[in-house]
């Protein structure tokens, strides 16, 4: 993904991270592009209080937005003016389609000309291949220790950081808010391209994949 950033944009640029969690990714560009600057949107308020006291706005070049990504309104809650790209990992597959369609229209009116947007997430490919879809499954059935010991990693995780008496009030916003999310929408690639397009996305593709793990790019 930092590798497309690095070719499409100029040195300078300003980027959405979108359902940015703790700030992981948006650490890792500012780290990769000491010129840019992000602007971090999440809806967990336990993983935005976590990044924010440990990484703070990084010199200025960090922004957090507190806003739910998809919603009406959601745009209004970033600083305004146009962006230079947006980009997110793991995080869009929550999304039901019609808030992602939403999600999209609103990029295509923020991410400027020429702008481009970074999805690197599970993307199947449904109904017009189903025999690689359940390649893919297969796939990922022979690995399922691996993937089995990551979940329960981050399951353990989530258990010790809500005994932290400093986290008690963001836990029971996040409960206020239904911030957790009870299982992944896993709309398949047509869709996602299909909404960029409308979107006024002029080019759109993957850019790597492995199997359903793709990297989307569109360009604005």
């Amino acid at each position: 993904m930092f590798d497309a950033l690095a070719v499409a944009l100029p040195r300078r640029f300003k980027v959405l991270d979108l359902g940015s969690g703790p700030g992981s990714l948006s650490l890792r560009l500012l780290r990769r592009f000491p010129s840019a600057h992000a602007i971090a949107v999440d809806f967990d308020p336990v993983t935005l209080r976590i990044g924010q006291e440990a990484m703070g706005d990084l010199g200025g070049r960090l922004t957090w937005v507190d806003a739910k990504l998809g919603a009406r309104g959601w745009l209004d809650r970033l600083p305004r003016g146009s962006v230079d790209a947006a980009v997110s990992t793991s995080a869009l597959h929550w999304l039901p389609e019609r808030s992602l369609r939403t999600l999209y229209r609103d990029l295509g009116r923020r991410i400027r000309r020429n702008g481009i947007f970074l999805d690197g997430d599970y993307f199947p490919w449904g109904r017009e291949a189903p025999e690689l879809d359940r390649m893919a499954k297969e796939v990922w059935r022979r690995r399922d220790t691996l993937r089995f010991r990551r979940k329960n990693e981050w399951a353990r995780w989530w258990r010790d950081t809500a005994r932290i008496p400093a986290l008690r009030a963001e836990f029971a916003e996040r409960k206020r808010r239904n911030a957790v999310h009870p299982r992944h929408s896993d709309l398949p690639l047509s869709v996602h391209e299909d909404a960029l397009a409308r979107a006024g996305f002029r080019t759109v593709g993957v850019v790597w994949s492995e199997f359903g793990d793709r990297i989307l790019c569109a360009r604005r």
